[in-house]
């Protein structure tokens, strides 16, 4: 709201809301430790057993053979000092930033310092499909209506061979005011097709009305919004109520062909309303396939009249006809999933897009290697504790690269199922809905151009250019650190297990300690910090990508 007054009806609060669902979710989804965090956890626990057996055992024995007891005592914490790297954590966090600073200068942003390393532990990469692998700049390729198509060329904005002319054709009239007013996005006035704002497809949509003569604020003056059905991802649709003379309304609607289908009954052809039988509905259904192989976005539109805006909007509509829609993918993408297969990573796409469309874009950046890849719908996809009794093979969820028509929620229990396969799992996403599986999965990508507040602050890493090769760069870069981190301990290991052998052989045989616990931190500070920090913060080795992750 930006100016004058409103009336609000409160229908639901706190965690019966839609908000207040998604908060819910986010709560549930733990915080996963990094693969780092984890590693150096259990080297802690395991030195400080480690240290104190040795000492103890010293000490002890030291003691039974009758040597003085403040000298047993004071080998103990010589050798209890001289087991423990006490360089490790500046040098982790040192070469931890150094990489935080590398990948800012390849647009990426760190929001989570210990996930630098955990990129280079990925090993499965679940990625959205419009704006990550694709250019999300949707232009209008082609009007399907009762008995006639209409080619629209969207890069250009020409009609070859035709005429967009809505006033000598109804049908077109009533599609691309329904396209217009049901919509929520605003055209610059400078250009035929300029740029706007708002959802790049609802951009499209008023572009092609534009291009017919149409301006959609011209269209809400003639016809006043009085309420709106926002999209909802699980009905796959939205309304909007507009006045027409007197006390009625008409209820436009767009969203999935087979969801819109569904909910029609008639369909209008040449100006006039007919019954929609079974029949023309599967010829219909058939058209979006068809249409939807070729890597088309597909939307459908309907509408129906009614003297409430009380009344259910999704039900007894009348069918418009269908707009494809032309979303090209990233030309970088192929090169950058050509080395993850390399580098040992699985890239899922996971969208909620129907399949022929998701199927099209992943054979046109390289996912799959069969053009008749696999592909799990979402109804085909159990929940959680459903797939312990379903019988669906894991297996074919495990191999599969395509997963279509996934809700926000199914992304969550995704990435469960990987986690608990032992995977280490990234996740992108830009919305609201996908605050949960950003939280969950060990390394959460959120969209920097598109992608919400919530969606950017749940996540670990924010891609400033949402393009998917600036993750693959991420995970080289992860890589090196990996690489240097485990290099550098090597070398704190090698210095500190010297030292414990040089103290404990000079107690086992009775001698004075060589070096003192003071000399000792001394040395380490002089002999292991310096050193292993030029390991830490090295350029790393060629060929980080060309081989499968190290996890140990």
């Amino acid at each position: 709201m930006t100016r004058g007054a409103g009336e609000g009806v409160v229908v639901a609060t706190g965690l019966n809301t839609e908000l207040g669902k998604v908060s819910s979710l986010v709560e549930e989804s733990e915080d996963e430790q990094t693969p780092l965090e984890e590693r150096l956890d259990s080297l802690g626990y395991r030195l400080i057993f480690v240290t104190l057996f040795i000492a103890l055992f010293v000490a002890v024995s030291g003691i039974w053979a009758g040597k003085d007891l403040f000298l047993m005592i004071e080998t103990g914490i010589a050798l209890a000092v001289a087991a423990i790297p006490e360089g490790l954590p500046i040098v982790a966090t040192i070469a931890l930033a150094k990489g935080l600073q590398v990948m800012a200068a390849k647009n990426v942003l760190i929001n989570r310092l210990s996930s630098v390393e955990t990129l280079g532990s990925t090993g499965i990469i679940c990625t959205d499909k419009t704006g990550t692998l694709t250019e999300n700049k949707m232009s209008v390729s082609l009007i399907v209506l009762p008995g006639s198509q209409i080619e629209v060329n969207g890069e250009n904005g020409d009609v070859p061979n035709k005429k967009l002319d809505p006033d000598g054709n109804s049908d077109l009239r009533m599609l691309l005011e329904t396209g217009m007013l049901c919509n929520n996005a605003s055209l610059n006035h400078s250009e035929k097709n300029g740029a706007g704002s708002g959802d790049p497809l609802e951009v499209a949509l008023l572009s092609l009305g534009r291009m017919a003569g149409y301006e959609s604020s011209d269209l809400m003056q003639q016809y006043p919004e009085e309420k709106e059905e926002a999209f909802d991802a699980e009905v796959k649709m939205m309304a909007t109520w507009n006045r027409m003379e007197g006390q009625q309304y008409r209820v436009h609607v767009k969203g999935a062909p087979g969801a819109v289908l569904e909910a029609s009954d008639s369909i209008r052809e040449d100006g006039q309303v007919q019954p929609l039988t079974p029949e023309k509905k599967r010829e219909w259904q058939k058209i979006n396939q068809e249409l939807a192989k070729d890597g088309l976005r597909m939307l459908a539109f309907a509408y129906k009249m009614t003297d409430s805006t009380v009344k259910e909007p999704y039900n007894s509509l009348v069918f418009l006809g269908l707009v494809a829609l032309l979303d090209p993918a990233r030309e970088d993408v192929k090169p950058a999933i050509a080395l993850c297969k390399k580098a040992g990573i699985r890239v899922v796409m996971v969208t909620g897009d129907q399949v022929e469309t998701a199927r099209y874009i992943a054979r046109a950046v390289g996912l799959p290697d069969d053009e008749e890849a696999m592909v799990i719908h979402g109804n085909e996809l159990p929940s959680k504790e459903e797939l312990e009794n379903s019988n669906m093979d894991k297996k074919l969820i495990v191999q599969c690269s395509i997963f279509a028509r996934i809700s926000p929620k199914q992304k969550l229990n995704l990435i469960e199922f990987y986690q608990d396969s032992g995977q280490i799992v990234a996740m992108t996403g830009d919305g609201v809905n996908d605050a949960p599986a950003l939280k969950k999965a060990d390394i959460g990508i959120a969209m920097g151009q598109r992608g919400t507040q919530v969606a950017r602050e749940a996540s670990d890493m924010v891609l400033t250019d949402d393009a998917f090769s600036s993750i693959v760069a991420a995970i080289e870069q992860g890589r090196v650190i990996f690489g240097n981190i485990r290099r550098f301990i090597y070398y704190l290991m090698s210095c500190n297990v010297s030292e414990v052998m040089v103290v404990g052989m000079a107690s086992l045989i009775g001698s004075p300690l060589p070096i003192l616990p003071l000399q000792i931190l001394f040395l380490n500070l002089v002999t292991d910090v310096f050193p292993a920090l030029a390991l830490g913060v090295g350029e790393g080795e060629e060929g980080a990508m060309r081989r499968a992750a190290e996890r140990s």
